[in-house]
């Protein structure tokens, strides 16, 4: 019986990366708000270095507008951490010859994201690899009505052997083909 289920975590907005953004967006922020302030004040805000020698309009605006920016983008990337937006897990059943695959969104009536495939609906496992200055690598759930389902985490990209390994993994689990996409 435990061999005829296999569940996959998916980590979701909790990771290192969001964390050091929200930190530097917030820290960066902060300063452009304090220094647009302090030359709107004419009161040095900022103790290590002297803003109030930047003239209100236009750079103090400037400013003040940047520092707002960057400390609701921080805000927004906290609550993302918090509600840990994308988390979940994907299960593959053979006993009930389901695959389901469960996501957490933002609060609200449809936080709970479900969706369901039966297996006679699975055509293969699919890779895409892409290289480049943006970088992607999946693995698909490639559905007989030419649909393509993701099932790898948005992330730093997985080394190819690796995304290699997982895909014929779960493949050879699902008792399905893999093909590259």
């Amino acid at each position: 019986m435990q061999n005829d289920i296999r569940q996959d975590r998916i980590i979701g907005s909790k990771r290192f990366s969001n964390y050091f953004w929200m930190f530097f967006l917030f820290i960066g922020g902060v300063s452009f708000l304090l220094a647009g302030l302090s030359s709107y004040l004419q009161i040095n805000l900022i103790p290590f270095t002297n803003a109030t020698q930047l003239i209100f309009i236009p750079q103090g605006i400037i400013m003040l507008f940047y520092g707002t920016i960057s400390i609701s983008l921080s805000i927004y990337i906290l609550l993302t951490v918090i509600w840990d937006i994308g988390s979940g897990y994907n299960e593959y059943n053979k006993i009930e010859n389901l695959v389901k695959i469960v996501r957490k969104g933002f609060p609200g009536k449809n936080r709970e994201i479900l969706l369901t495939y039966s297996l006679n609906n699975i055509k293969s496992i699919g890779i895409k690899i892409s290289e480049g200055l943006n970088p992607k690598r999946s693995i698909y759930l490639c559905l007989k009505d030419e649909r393509k389902i993701p099932l790898t985490p948005v992330q730093q990209p997985n080394t190819i052997s690796n995304l290699e390994e997982e895909a014929a993994d779960l493949a050879k689990f699902l008792e399905l083909k893999l093909e590259n996409l």
